[in-house]
C-alpha cells in the first residue's frame, strides 16, 4: 500500500502533539549545530614591567631584544632602525545565523638611533577590550 501524503499531513493536524514533537526536535537539532564559539591569539602578551624597563638614552638594541625576543618586523627608516613587536587576540560567536568576530591587537614600536640606543617607544594596548559578542546589532 502506497502512503498517502495528503492523508499524512491531515493525520499530523489532528494529532498535533507528534507534530509539535517533532518540531521541537528540529528546533532543538539546528540550535546544537548552529552555535560556536572560538578564541584566537596570535604572540604573546606584553609583560607590564618589561615595558618599564625600556628607558629612552640608555637601553640599547640587544636588551630590548633579551626582554622581548625578536622583533617581528625590523624597520628602517629616517636614520632609524625600529623594532616592532604584535599581539592579536580574537573572538568569535556564532548563533545559527548570527556571528559576530572581535580583533584586537598590541603594538609595540621601539625606535632606536644609530649608535643602537633607544630614541623613542610607542606602545598601543587594544586587546584588553575583545569579547565574545554574538548578536550582530550592538552590546
Amino acid at each position: 500500500m502506497l502512503w498517502d501524503s495528503q492523508a499524512g499531513f491531515r493525520h499530523c493536524w489532528k494529532n498535533p502533539r507528534g507534530f509539535l514533537v517533532l518540531a521541537g526536535l528540529l528546533v532543538l537539532m539546528t540550535l546544537a549545530h548552529g552555535c560556536a564559539f572560538v578564541r584566537g591569539e596570535v604572540g604573546e602578551p606584553f609583560p607590564e614591567d618589561g615595558l618599564q624597563t625600556i628607558e629612552k638614552g640608555i637601553t640599547n638594541r640587544q636588551e630590548v631584544a633579551q626582554q622581548f625576543g625578536a622583533p617581528d618586523d625590523i624597520v628602517q627608516a629616517n636614520g632609524h632602525e625600529i623594532f616592532h613587536y604584535r599581539r592579536f587576540d580574537s573572538k568569535l560567536g556564532w548563533l545559527l545565523f548570527f556571528s559576530r568576530l572581535n580583533i584586537g591587537s598590541d603594538h609595540l614600536w621601539v625606535f632606536f638611533n644609530p649608535q643602537g640606543i633607544v630614541d623613542d617607544v610607542v606602545f598601543g594596548n587594544r586587546t584588553k577590550n575583545v569579547e565574545f559578542q554574538i548578536w550582530p546589532f550592538g552590546e
